[in-house]
């Protein structure tokens, strides 16, 4: 599975993380066991403003996005008041198909991320791989995991109005920070059939202890993190979600559990499982198994 650069969040080392972290959050104590804030997300998000206190664009530096991948075209979207770019499967089919919303890995979209995307079309599936605000030159500013919410959910609207597409079975996915965007819109809304993010983190508390440089927001409000953390409001799912981890190393693996326990608990059909391999030679693994999942679930589409 190509890529179209490293990914700091595996090349940073954790130690000089945890040195900046003091200065990025400023004395915040990462606890011990992140609360079950047992309210639902998408009313929670109606309520808070995240508090952006550096604004920019997002870290990482993205290729050209009018230049898209063999077997892609340029899609434009809006998302409140910005103009976004996504790249979608092409030619468009004249029969309805199921779809599947590939949320890239990273800060920045590159032609190497669409190789997460050419699965799910070779199994039948209209595929758009949206990029979000301050990504790749665009407008907006990069919130980590908040804002950029709504740009999901947004691309998955423009998705469903596509003449190729049935509007019944939209699926998301997403790898790394893609994955933590896919549980975050799992929980926000009700248009997907059903999710499978692959290795991403359902802790915030977790994510920015090893990423501080990525801090924008105020990291002395406890609840900036509490809303950029799908493990505090796992009783929000609202499709069936298969949350995939890569086991070597494990690290995500408590957090991912006990989201997915938190969620069973509350009757939700949300499951966990860890799958051999690293953040990235799992990929291939990890989008068989999500195919498998959306299979089971009614997408009409190969498994």
């Amino acid at each position: 599975m190509s890529k179209s650069s490293p990914d700091r969040r595996v090349v940073l080392k954790g130690a000089g993380a945890a040195l900046l972290l003091g200065q990025a959050g400023e004395g915040f104590a990462l606890p011990a066991d992140p609360p079950l804030i047992d309210r639902d997300y998408a009313a929670d998000r109606k309520a808070f403003q995240t508090h952006i206190l550096k604004r920019g664009p997002a870290p990482d530096v993205g290729e050209s996005l009018a230049d898209p991948p063999s077997g892609a075209r340029v899609v434009a979207y809006r998302s409140g008041k910005l103009e976004l770019l996504a790249w979608r499967s092409w030619p468009q089919g004249k029969a309805k198909r199921p779809a599947v919303l590939v949320l890239h890995g990273g800060n920045a979209m590159g032609r190497g991320h669409w190789d997460l995307a050419e699965p799910y079309v070779k199994a039948g599936y209209v595929a758009m791989m949206p990029s979000v605000r301050g990504e790749n030159g665009q407008a907006g500013i990069f919130s980590g995991f908040y804002d950029e919410v709504d740009d999901v959910l947004a691309a998955g609207k423009v998705l469903a109005t596509e003449a190729d597409v049935d509007p019944e079975r939209i699926f998301l996915a997403g790898h790394s920070v893609g994955g933590t965007l896919t549980m975050l819109a799992a929980m926000t809304s009700a248009m997907f059939h059903a999710a499978s993010p692959l290795s991403g983190s359902p802790s915030a508390f977790a994510f920015f202890s090893r990423f501080p440089e990525d801090v924008r927001f105020d990291a002395t409000n406890p609840r900036e993190f509490e809303m950029r953390s799908a493990v505090c409001y796992a009783t929000s799912f609202k499709c069936p979600t298969l949350i995939q981890y890569s086991s070597a190393p494990a690290r995500s693996a408590p957090a991912v559990d006990l989201t997915a326990d938190r969620a069973r608990s509350a009757g939700l059909e949300v499951e966990s499982v860890g799958v051999p391999g690293d953040h990235f030679t799992a990929i291939p693994e990890q989008i068989r198994r999500s195919l498998a999942y959306f299979a089971e679930r009614g997408s009409g589409a190969k498994g």
